[in-house]
């Protein structure tokens, strides 16, 4: 069902009230790395990306190998058509720490879900197949740089972020979307879009479990439970490289994503996310 400008307002209007600081506070999960036998997953989601991957994942194997703790990357092929699995499996025979995962066409969301379930390690780093955001940008997310925190969002507008080569309009159409989550949904962060997110393996079950939303817009459900939950959010400012291959279509994907705004809230309002998985 497509929103008429007349639905979307009235939609708009009758969650506002509802859009107060969250009052439901449950226990958080403890932060305890002893069943996390590695200290850092990355996990990278990809559909049709036989022409980016091998660059993806050659910066990104460089980087591993330059790292003194031990670390795994899986690749979760979302039901590609192309040669995807096939560039992954030349680099896992090359490199052991890479993985490949096919658990069919879903959508982004239901790729990052089967990868972020895989995961062993303490942290978990979610990196788009583009890598427009430098795979050397990571150590900002990791301690020692950032330590306490359950989740650490990449942002492309805080202070210290930098966009490169962004057409205007995108920038505009990011900059609406966000303030509608803002106002509907997660109060209180600039970017909550950035495909560059991090997660401490204590609230991944907890969070991915919970995930109903298979499409773009499974960020907003993630961080809405997150908030809800109260664990601590934190944002981390990158630089950014506009790639002009992105997988969201400007307008169709926005739309999907203003539609799950809803979901979420409806989802809510029926109890989904009260329970810890």
């Amino acid at each position: 069902m497509l929103i008429t400008p007349l639905l979307f307002t009235r939609y708009f209007i009758e969650l506002l009230p509802n859009c107060e600081p969250f009052q439901k506070r449950v226990e958080k999960f403890a932060i305890n790395s002893q069943d996390c036998p590695l200290f850092l997953s990355i996990i990278i989601p990809a559909y049709n990306e036989e022409s980016r991957l091998p660059q993806t994942l050659d910066f990104i194997a460089d980087f591993v190998e330059n790292q003194t703790y031990k670390t795994e990357v899986l690749v979760v092929d979302d039901g590609s058509h192309d040669g995807t699995a096939e560039v992954v499996k030349k680099f896992s025979a090359q490199y052991p720490f890479v993985r490949l995962l096919q658990p069919g066409r879903g959508g982004k969301g239901h790729a990052v879900k089967a990868g972020m379930l895989q995961a062993r390690g303490e942290y978990t780093f979610l990196c788009d197949a583009d890598l427009a955001m430098p795979i050397t940008e990571l150590p900002k997310f990791l301690p020692p740089r950032r330590n306490g925190y359950q989740i650490a969002i990449g942002s492309r507008e805080g202070e210290g972020s930098v966009r490169y080569n962004e057409p205007a309009y995108r920038h505009l159409m990011g900059r609406v979307f966000n303030w509608l989550v803002k106002v509907t949904a997660v109060p209180g962060f600039e970017d909550t879009q950035c495909g560059f997110k991090c997660f401490h393996c204590s609230v991944i079950g907890d969070l991915f479990f919970n995930q109903t939303l298979n499409g773009f817009g499974f960020d907003v459900e993630i961080l809405y439970i997150a908030q809800k939950r109260g664990y601590k959010i934190i944002e981390v400012p990158i630089h950014w490289y506009y790639q002009s291959e992105s997988k969201v279509h400007p307008i169709k994907d926005t739309i999907r994503m203003v539609q799950d705004i809803f979901t979420v809230r409806q989802n809510d309002r029926r109890g989904a996310y009260d329970t810890i998985k």
